[in-house]
C-alpha cells in the first residue's frame, strides 16, 4: 500500500491534515478573502463544481439558502478525492489547507464575482460551521468542521447511485457582514457556461 507522504501535491499537500496558520491568516483578513461577503463564498464553492463539470464535459449543482442562514451546494461530480494510507482513508484537505493552484497567485484566476478565487479553505475559515459530504463510487461520508477545523472524525453514510459533492456552510456574522443572501443574488452574479448548469433555491 502506498504512505500519504509519496503522493505528488496537485491542488493540496496531502501531508497535512490542518493548516492552523493558513486557516488564521484567512480568519484575520476577511475582506481580503471574502470581498462582497457570503456571495463571494458561494462562488468559490461553485467554482469547485464547475471544475468538475468542465472535466466530465458536463454537469450541474444546485444552490440552496436556507432559513437558518446556512448556505448548501450540491453537485453531481466524481466526489472529493479520497485514499488509503496504509489502509487508512483519507480525504483530500480540501477544506483545511490551501488550494495551491490559487491562493498565492500574483496574477490569480477571478471568480464569476470579478474577485480572485483563493478555494475552499476560505470558504471554511470564514464559517462557523461547515459539513462536507462527499459520495464517490468506491463509498460515501461526511465530515464536520468549525473554522476549517475538523470536528468529526469521517463518517460513513448510505451509499446513492449517484456521485457528487455537498457542501453545506454557516458564514461567521463576526466576521463577514451578515446581510441577508437571496436566491436571486446568487443567480445574478452567475456567469453563464455551455457546460455547467445551476439551480438556486
Amino acid at each position: 500500500m502506498s504512505s500519504r507522504h509519496t503522493w505528488t501535491t496537485t491542488t493540496h499537500d496531502w501531508s497535512v491534515d490542518v493548516d492552523l496558520d493558513h486557516l488564521s491568516h484567512i480568519r484575520s483578513r476577511p475582506g481580503e478573502y471574502a470581498p462582497g461577503g457570503v456571495l463571494h463564498l458561494v462562488l468559490e464553492v461553485l467554482a469547485y463544481a464547475a471544475d468538475e463539470a468542465e472535466h466530465q464535459g458536463g454537469g450541474d449543482a444546485t444552490v440552496t439558502v436556507h432559513s437558518d442562514g446556512t448556505i448548501e451546494v450540491s453537485d453531481t461530480g466524481r466526489g472529493t478525492d479520497t485514499r488509503l494510507d496504509d489502509g487508512v482513508a483519507v480525504r483530500k484537505p480540501v477544506v483545511s489547507t490551501k488550494d495551491v493552484r490559487f491562493f498565492d497567485e500574483t496574477r490569480p484566476v477571478l471568480l464569476d464575482d470579478g474577485h480572485a478565487r483563493r478555494g475552499m479553505s476560505t470558504v471554511a475559515a470564514l464559517s462557523e460551521m461547515l459539513e462536507h459530504t462527499n459520495r464517490r463510487v468506491d463509498g460515501a461520508w461526511t465530515g464536520r468542521y468549525e473554522h476549517g477545523v475538523p470536528v468529526t472524525e469521517l463518517a460513513a453514510t448510505e451509499p446513492t447511485e449517484h456521485t457528487g459533492t455537498t457542501i453545506r456552510f454557516l458564514p461567521d456574522a463576526s466576521l463577514i457582514p451578515a446581510s441577508p443572501l437571496t436566491p436571486e443574488d446568487v443567480r445574478a452574479a452567475i456567469v453563464p457556461r455551455d457546460f455547467f448548469t445551476v439551480s438556486v433555491t
